[in-house]
């Protein structure tokens, strides 16, 4: 049996050659999984592509709040450095144009992220690119300002940029921040903006939040508002990972759209489905979904979110759940990510990526036809919820 310990064993060395090569039959790609040993950051995609498959988009609607076309986005943290992990500016442009050139339309990023590295690098892409041919979201909350001395306590960002950041989410810090990442990517706008880590996860907070809070309630909130209703940018909403800003926010605003990160995976969706999504439901609203392989966990690396403590029932879940999936021939990363994308409250899904290996497999996860009889199977064995929405 397949069990998680042996999965990230296997995948800290399944190679480009096993991830990125003619999807495999299940009973060989079990065995390779197994065996290979070279070096490389990928598990293989397991399964059948789909003939004719291509990426999913949102179908046109009625709506007043916005929805990305784009239902397969890319996330921005990992170009910016993300798990303190250096990646070149070479390396994450090879892994932008492969993302363009196999049809990501939908890119998000935030001025947190390496601290101005990740909207920077996304620059290096998209400035050449005609606006109208993409989704661009980024985020406000934080202004950053130059300093000759390395921030201390920088979360997990590796050789980041030489700034320091302080909280602002007056509207006034809101218009300034939205002007600040213009300039870095080097684009004429954004499509949507998130009011970004208003949370009581956020170490920087804690109770706090509710006083950032009120200020972006009566700074960015509005200040948001008013630009999308003067056409400069499409949506708004916010970027976080705990509802508790969300609730909020419905009783005193109308977003648009929410990035709810570390809160829809096949591993965790309870709350979502039985709170979050029905109030967003009620309000015509959309999520996307961002670590929708909780953080790297479910393409077998060795942290749980933004944790490298994975939690025992985690672990037993995914054991469980992969041994499912391989049963069906498909792969774990497969099912997650389609599982992430399935609800119709999703509008889209935003997986990070490092290398051109990791989103290209990504997407190949996207065109695979998973069996019914998984799902039905998930379910029966109660590994995922009975009202869960899964890919048709």
């Amino acid at each position: 049996m397949l069990t998680r310990r042996n999965f990230i064993k296997a995948g800290a060395g399944a190679g480009a050659a096993l991830g990125l090569g003619s999807i495999m039959s299940s009973t060989a790609a079990a065995q390779e999984l197994k065996l290979k040993t070279s070096t490389g950051p990928l598990m293989p995609t397991l399964g059948e592509i789909e003939k004719g498959a291509s990426l999913p988009t949102n179908a046109m609607t009625s709506s007043k709040h916005y929805r990305p076309k784009y239902r397969m986005g890319l996330g921005g943290l990992a170009a910016g450095n993300g798990f303190n992990t250096i990646s070149s500016d070479e390396e994450i442009l090879q892994m932008l144009n492969t993302a363009w050139d196999s049809g990501i339309r939908h890119y998000d990023t935030s001025p947190f992220y390496g601290l101005s590295l990740s909207e920077r690098r996304y620059g290096d892409l998209l400035r050449n690119k005609e606006r109208d041919e993409y989704v661009l979201s980024s985020k406000v909350g934080r202004l950053l300002t130059a300093s000759s001395k390395p921030l201390e306590n920088s979360w997990h960002w590796a050789d980041h940029s030489p700034f320091h950041y302080r909280y602002d989410y007056t509207a006034s810090g809101t218009r300034r921040s939205i002007e600040d990442s213009l300039q870095r990517i080097g684009v004429s706008s954004l499509d949507i903006v998130y009011i970004h880590d208003l949370s009581p996860q956020n170490s920087d907070m804690g109770d706090d939040w509710v006083h950032y809070f009120d200020q972006a309630a009566k700074g960015a909130i509005p200040e948001l508002a008013k630009m999308r209703d003067e056409g400069i940018i499409k949506g708004w909403g916010f970027g976080i990972n705990t509802p508790h800003a969300a609730y909020k926010a419905l009783e005193i605003s109308d977003p648009d759209i929410f990035l709810l990160a570390l809160q829809y995976s096949i591993l965790d969706h309870d709350e979502a489905l039985e709170k979050t999504f029905q109030l967003l439901d009620k309000r015509d609203m959309s999520v996307v979904v961002g670590a929708p392989l909780n953080g790297g966990f479910l393409a077998g690396r060795n942290r749980f979110n933004y944790s490298s403590k994975i939690p025992n029932a985690m672990s037993q879940k995914f054991d469980a759940i992969n041994t499912v999936a391989m049963k069906h021939g498909i792969d774990m990363k497969t099912a997650a990510l389609q599982f992430a994308e399935a609800p119709d409250t999703v509008s889209a899904i935003i997986p990070g990526a490092r290398t051109m290996e990791q989103v290209t497999a990504n997407i190949k996860a996207m065109k695979v036809k998973i069996p019914s009889e998984f799902w039905s199977e998930l379910k029966s064995k109660n590994l995922i919820a009975q009202n869960a929405p899964v890919p048709s």
